[in-house]
C-alpha cells in the first residue's frame, strides 16, 4: 500500500511540476518583453542641434545629439544632451561629460522644435512595438486562464 501511495504521489508531482515550472519559465519570459517594450516605446524622438558658437574672434559650429523629453505647445522642446562636439580643433578643449554640461549652461533645456533636424520619426516602430506588446498581453491574458 506504501509502494502504490509512494508511485501515486510521484506521478502526481512529476504532473503538476511539468505543467507548473514552464509557466513560471513563460511568465517571467513575457514579463521581460513587456519592460523591452515599454523601454522602446519610451526611447522618444532624436535628432542633431547645430548652432554656431564664436569665443575671441574665433568660431566654430556646435553640433549637439539631442533626445525629446517633452513638448511645449510654445513649440519648445525638453531635450536631454546625449553628445556634442565642436567641428573646429581650436575649441576642443572639453570632451564627454565636461562638452556636455557647458552645452547645457551654453543652451538651456528647451530648444526651438523647428531648429532640431530629427532623425527617421519611429512612428512606425513604434506602431509595430505597441502592436507586438498588445500580442503579449493576449498571449499572458490566456496563459493566466490554464
Amino acid at each position: 500500500m506504501i509502494i502504490i501511495a509512494i508511485i501515486v504521489v510521484g506521478v502526481l508531482g512529476y504532473f503538476l511540476g511539468s505543467r507548473l515550472g514552464p509557466h513560471r519559465e513563460l511568465k517571467t519570459t513575457l514579463q521581460e518583453l513587456r519592460t523591452q517594450c515599454e523601454a522602446a516605446l519610451n526611447e522618444g524622438r532624436r535628432g542633431v542641434y547645430t548652432t554656431l558658437i564664436t569665443d575671441q574672434q574665433k568660431s566654430s559650429e556646435l553640433v549637439i545629439e539631442v533626445k525629446e523629453l517633452a513638448t511645449t505647445q510654445a513649440g519648445q522642446v525638453k531635450v536631454e544632451y546625449l553628445s556634442a562636439y565642436y567641428k573646429n580643433p581650436d575649441f576642443r578643449t572639453k570632451k564627454g561629460e565636461a562638452l556636455l554640461a557647458e552645452v547645457q549652461e551654453l543652451l538651456g533645456l528647451y530648444l526651438p522644435d523647428a531648429d532640431i533636424e530629427w532623425y527617421q520619426q519611429p512612428s512606425a516602430r513604434q506602431e509595430k512595438v505597441q502592436a507586438f506588446a498588445q500580442k503579449l498581453e493576449k498571449l499572458s491574458k490566456t496563459q493566466e486562464r490554464t
